[in-house]
């Protein structure tokens, strides 16, 4: 039963709700959106097969409607999480390519005291947010409402990094296995290079920094795949692709690892 209580207690009425603030609740962002997208997209009608053979292991894609999580949406409100977990410790990792660093703090501080817009001025190493290492005892209940998307690639085994961040805030270049990521709340930029193609970037730069300081001088040949994802828009990235994120919004979002 205690591993039920979270849930109780966001006594949640159902994805038709509609007593759930615009947007979640969470702060909206000022960070311009780049309306150019250069990663290709998909719709719900893209059969497993088309994936496995167009972009499982060659290239990253948005897909469309392939998940319904208007009920795990309806969780996950700034009402609702700080009802459910406020007490509970998250841990945060600092916004740097290898997060050495890790902080344990109850979620309700989080969210009232350090989820807040970057300071373009700050290192990533100075920079804290609350992404992965999340303890499945007290987080798994919610979890069990996220829809995943439907795909996989064959040898692997689905794992969930859940994560809440503020407005300006991200992850520089960095790389790992193959995996999905998806919005719930807010807007996400992604920014992509395929492994043969080493970003230039500094490990201790935040995204913000290096979007104000390095994107603008890069010649057309060296720019990114980039796109900027909306609630319910899925990306998908391969194996060892480098990628970089820019919450423009405070952002809820998930990502399904594939190890």
């Amino acid at each position: 039963m205690a591993r039920l209580l979270p849930l109780l207690l966001l006594g949640w009425a159902g994805p038709g709700a509609c007593t759930d603030p615009p947007g979640g609740g969470w702060l909206a962002g000022a960070v311009p959106e780049e309306p150019r997208c250069t990663v290709e997209r998909a719709d719900a009608s893209i059969t497993y097969s088309l994936f496995l053979q167009r972009f499982a292991f060659s290239r990253p894609v948005i897909l469309g409607g392939v998940t319904d999580n208007s009920a795990f949406r309806a969780l996950c409100t700034r009402e609702k999480l700080l009802a459910a977990f406020g007490p509970f410790p998250v841990r945060l990792s600092t916004a740097n390519t290898y997060s050495y660093r890790k902080v344990d703090v109850p979620f309700q501080e989080y969210v009232e005291h350090l989820l807040k817009p970057q300071d373009p001025a700050r290192l990533g190493s100075d920079t804290l947010y609350f992404f992965g290492d999340n303890n499945f005892t007290e987080w798994g209940p919610l979890f069990q409402h996220y829809v995943p998307p439907p795909f996989r690639i064959p040898g692997t085994s689905p794992a969930y990094s859940f994560g809440i961040a503020g407005s300006g805030s991200g992850v520089p270049f960095h790389w790992h296995g193959p995996g999905f990521s998806e919005v719930i709340f807010g807007r996400k930029r992604w920014f992509l290079y395929p492994p043969d193609k080493t970003p230039h970037f500094h490990p201790n730069e935040t995204t913000l920094a290096w979007l104000q300081h390095t994107y603008p001088t890069l010649p057309p040949a060296q720019r990114p795949l980039e796109c900027t994802l909306r609630p319910g828009e899925v990306l998908y990235f391969p194996d060892r692709w480098w990628h970089a994120t820019l919450n423009l919004d405070t952002s809820v979002f998930i990502s399904t690892f594939l190890g």
